[in-house]
């Protein structure tokens, strides 16, 4: 198993465990700092094993940030809606 894919289930874990406290902003602030980190780190974990297991990792991350994917889509499908 190559390093970023080790980083990367620490990410899962990581962001799992965090969710599980309370927060006062719902998390966001967690969120953002999550985002900011896996994104770097899953276009590593494409380099370094290609595009289905950064697709699984993808999927992955998704489950765990659910809203920030929820809000992107209702916000791309209304800008669809307007243009």
């Amino acid at each position: 198993m190559s390093f970023s894919l080790v980083l990367a289930l620490i990410w899962l874990v990581v962001a799992n465990v965090i969710a599980m406290f309370p927060s006062k902003d719902a998390h966001w602030r967690n969120a953002y700092v999550l985002m900011g980190i896996g994104v770097p780190l899953l276009f590593w974990v494409y380099w370094q094993n290609g595009v289905w297991i950064a697709l699984i990792v993808l999927v992955a991350a998704m489950s765990v940030l659910r809203w920030p994917v929820i809000y992107l889509a209702k916000w791309a499908k209304g800008l669809l809606a307007r243009g």
